[in-house]
């Protein structure tokens, strides 16, 4: 085991989880967040029943996240459906409201909260105001936002057309709501995917996972895109017609999907996407972080 605290930065699932891990350990780590509130970030908004099992055995049980329950999910792919039950029960749940779960549990159990942002630079890593913070470990969990001087550098992996992310939340049509009714659907379509699920308060969380290419037809526009895709026949087109006129769209390039960092570094601990990325695809992102954080504790632990 070490001697020194050590310091966690990012407190998204995967660093709020190391957080409450080492806490639950009688091991006071210093957590730096540059929000002062947590966000609500794109990917995550649906979780696996695995995922669920994981959040519950660090303190967080279902109805304490008050998510949208899905049991079951939906495919379609131009005007053909399939749709069947999940092997048990997922959740439809925003990042702000699950990221605040965590860090309030972390709190709760004494977790040191700092906001500020941190890089790494000559060698030793700094808070924005650059004063040199003293670890000998440092649990990075920054998610797909890179720490300044100490990027992932996935390039390779996204390759010359690579994804992005899109999103958007809308209050769902009372018809479309009942249909989206415990229920998780992906559409496919070419160049991307979308999928679509209801969260805690009721909204409709959509995400796409395109390529860049594919919006590049669109004229870089997210809201032309919605009015193509709104144009074509099938379920996807009568979900993308149901959209608010001016819908608020968030987004995030270079996806760099299938990236893994091939080696490590002496006391420094690489958690969630900054470990590796997944495909936003089945509710197990969120799984992979809590889990990274689990093992990273173990071994800091050991």
């Amino acid at each position: 085991m070490n001697e020194a605290p050590p310091i966690i930065v990012g407190a998204g699932p995967a660093g709020s989880a190391a957080a409450i891990l080492l806490l639950s350990n009688g091991i006071a780590p210093i957590l730096y967040e540059r929000q002062a509130t947590p966000g609500d970030a794109l990917c995550g908004g649906f979780l696996s029943w695995r995922t669920l099992e994981r959040l519950q055995a660090l303190g967080l049980a279902p109805g304490e996240a008050s998510g949208h329950r899905v049991d079951r999910l939906r495919i379609t792919a131009g005007t053909r459906e399939w749709s069947g039950s999940l092997p048990a029960a997922a959740m439809g749940l925003s990042r702000r409201r699950l990221d605040s779960l965590l860090l309030d549990r972390a709190r709760a159990l004494g977790a040191e909260v700092r906001h500020a942002a941190v890089r790494h630079e000559e060698g030793a890593f700094r808070a924005d105001d650059g004063r040199a913070l003293r670890a000998d470990s440092i649990f990075l969990a920054t998610g797909k936002h890179d720490m300044r001087g100490l990027a992932r550098r996935p390039r390779a992996a996204a390759g010359q057309n690579p994804f992005l992310g899109l999103r958007t939340r809308f209050a769902p049509p009372a018809t479309m709501a009942a249909e989206l009714a415990g229920t998780i659907e992906m559409h496919l379509f070419a160049g991307g995917y979308a999928g679509i699920v209801l969260q805690e308060d009721g909204s409709a969380n959509l995400c796409l996972a395109l390529r860049k290419r594919r919006l590049a037809e669109a004229g870089g526009d997210p809201l032309r895109l919605f009015d193509q895709l709104a144009g074509q026949p099938g379920p996807l087109g009568l979900r993308m017609a149901a959209l608010p006129e001016q819908p608020r769209v968030d987004a995030i390039g270079q996806v760099p999907y299938g990236w893994y960092a091939g080696r490590g570094a002496p006391g420094l601990f690489r958690l969630g996407d900054q470990a590796g990325v997944i495909p936003s695809l089945a509710g197990e992102g969120i799984g992979i972080a809590l889990a990274s954080a689990e093992l990273a504790v173990q071994h800091w632990l050991a």
